[in-house]
């Protein structure tokens, strides 16, 4: 069976030093001239709609599409600011696990990601591996991680002009939110502890795989068959 690939980005494939919560926080304050603070608003595989509401709600901010259009514009200039002042990098084996996939299937890699397009597009470029994927689903009009997960079924199957089942379809994540929202399409789901969470904690979500980093050679034989 031809396989479709969706991987989610901090955490799975970059680092980036949290360049985008920073990001995030400072055009918030600098916007709307409240506190560099978000409460207790978490962050880790959330779409940044839902975030940027609970941080509006935090500071008693309007919570509206003006508002958040007016945050998405000013975002990218500070995210790319942030991306150049702090470290991080491409995570283990993650340009040699999609240059698999190519090689394999020959089809366009996909996106499965809480980050807005521009921010997800943005964060990728900076570390030279945008060229490397196709399409997405993306947190720009969802606050729901789920509806994030159709999205990137339905933009899969018009990439690739053919009809997408959900068995053909492996997520790579690392978080349990990146588990629920592939379970919630009935695709297949690889866990990857890089992030925030830990082997166990991940595993205790029931992926299909779990895995320490994309070097594990356990993914590989998913591509392959093997």
């Amino acid at each position: 069976m031809s396989q479709v690939w969706l991987f989610d980005i901090d955490g799975t494939l970059i680092h980036s030093g949290g360049a985008g919560e920073t990001a995030a926080v400072r055009t918030v304050a600098s916007l709307f001239q409240v506190d560099e603070t978000h409460g207790e608003t978490h962050f880790a595989g959330r779409t940044d709609r839902a975030i940027m509401w609970d941080i509006f709600r935090f500071h008693q901010i309007e919570q509206n599409e003006a508002n958040w259009n007016r945050f998405q514009a000013a975002y990218v200039t500070e995210l790319q600011n942030q991306l150049q002042q702090r470290p991080g990098g491409v995570l283990p084996g993650v340009v040699q696990l999609v240059e698999a996939i190519q090689q394999q299937f020959a089809r366009p890699i996909g996106l499965l990601t809480g980050n807005t397009e521009a921010a997800a597009w943005i964060k990728l470029k900076h570390f030279a591996i945008d060229h490397l994927f196709h399409f997405g689903g993306f947190g720009d009009q969802h606050c729901d991680r789920n509806d994030v997960a159709q999205s990137a079924m339905k933009n899969a199957a018009r990439q690739l002009q053919q009809e997408v089942t959900p068995e053909q379809i492996w997520v790579v994540g690392d978080t349990p939110n990146d588990i629920r929202c592939a379970r919630s399409i009935g695709a297949n789901v690889i866990a990857v502890a890089t992030g925030n969470f830990s082997f166990q904690q991940l595993a205790e979500h029931q992926p299909d795989l779990v895995i320490h980093d994309l070097t594990d050679p356990a993914v590989h034989e998913v591509v392959t068959g093997d």
